[in-house]
């Protein structure tokens, strides 16, 4: 939802404030849609979780749905190495903390839900160091780990974070696994953060393959940022196509609106950006059903199509689940 403001703090006073036009919108588009488990992507944290608080007032005040459980843990984005993680030569930048940002815990993830969360039951696996993921692409220059084996040594897998997240629904418990991987490009030959993007997404298949513990058991549902298109644009889409032809998931498919090309696309990039691209992703166990699945995407250049567009250049993904 782009919830990413500048700095500590600023968030919280813009939502303090009511004034802003962004999160109008998107109080706007949550009153239209009325999601029962809300997985935001690109919202500021704080230990206190007041701004993420402040936001669920702020929702359901505007005709939203009322969230009375909130899980956010503190991301990777911003949290400061000490170290040279870009091999620029220099430290201290927001390339050189585990994951892209200017500050700690800037543009991390947060789940709303109308029903109860285990917050003790939650796994946060936003500690494993990429190379200990089986199998790691990691990044190589002249045969030299890039940037440094002393940056390899504490570099975590997760951009921003990988959770899976127990929601206590009416018929049990729906393990909501998510993650955000950082993009595919900004970077060398030595494509670092190509490789850190197609591993992110591998993680999800060892996961389910039990390589760190017991997989999940009863419903489950895959819910994330991919930052990469299976079929457009660069980085290494193989293990992002991999998963979404994984038989122990299902991909909806969710579309938007209309007969608009690209149908699938979750988010459009304006020039010079890459243009509109299918990014975001929910992808339910193969044993639950579907009955619904869409893109929240009104018509360009209607009142309607305006709001979410101010929203968000990300569009609202959407899936209905029936469960027993």
């Amino acid at each position: 939802m782009d919830l990413e403001r500048a700095g500590p703090g600023l968030l919280l006073r813009d939502l303090r404030r009511g004034e802003d036009a962004q999160i109008a919108a998107i109080l706007h588009v949550l009153a239209q849609t009325q999601p029962d488990i809300l997985v935001l992507q690109g919202v500021d944290y704080d230990l206190d979780l007041l701004a993420l608080s402040a936001l669920r007032d702020r929702i359901s005040e505007g005709g939203g749905p009322r969230y009375d459980h909130l899980f956010a843990r503190t991301p990777n984005a911003g949290l400061a190495t000490g170290l040279d993680m870009d091999g620029d030569g220099r430290r201290g930048g927001p390339r050189d903390a585990q994951g892209y940002g200017d500050f700690t815990g800037q543009g991390g993830i947060a789940i709303l839900s109308r029903y109860p969360v285990d917050q003790s039951g939650a796994q946060d696996f936003s500690a494993v160091l990429w190379r200990d993921l089986p199998g790691a692409l990691l990044p190589l220059r002249d045969g030299q780990p890039f940037p440094s084996e002393a940056a390899q040594a504490v570099q975590r897998l997760a951009s921003r974070g990988q959770w899976v997240v127990p929601v206590l629904l009416p018929s049990g418990p729906l393990q909501v696994m998510t993650f955000h991987a950082t993009p595919p490009v900004f970077d060398g030959p030595e494509d670092r953060n190509g490789r850190r993007n197609h591993d992110e997404l591998r993680f999800w298949q060892l996961y389910l393959d039990g390589a760190f513990g017991p997989p999940p058991q009863g419903g489950f549902v895959l819910m994330g940022h991919a930052n990469l298109d299976p079929e457009a644009g660069g980085g290494r889409p193989e293990a992002l196509r991999a998963l979404l032809a994984d038989p122990r998931l299902q991909d909806p498919r969710p579309l938007r609106p209309g007969a608009v090309e690209p149908p699938l696309a979750t988010v459009h990039w304006p020039p010079p950006g890459p243009g509109t691209r299918r990014v975001s992703y929910i992808l339910p166990a193969a044993d639950l059903s579907v009955t619904g699945a869409g893109v929240h995407w009104p018509p360009e250049g209607t009142p309607e199509g305006d709001l979410a567009a101010t929203a968000s250049r990300h569009r609202l993904v959407w899936v209905d689940l029936s469960l027993p």
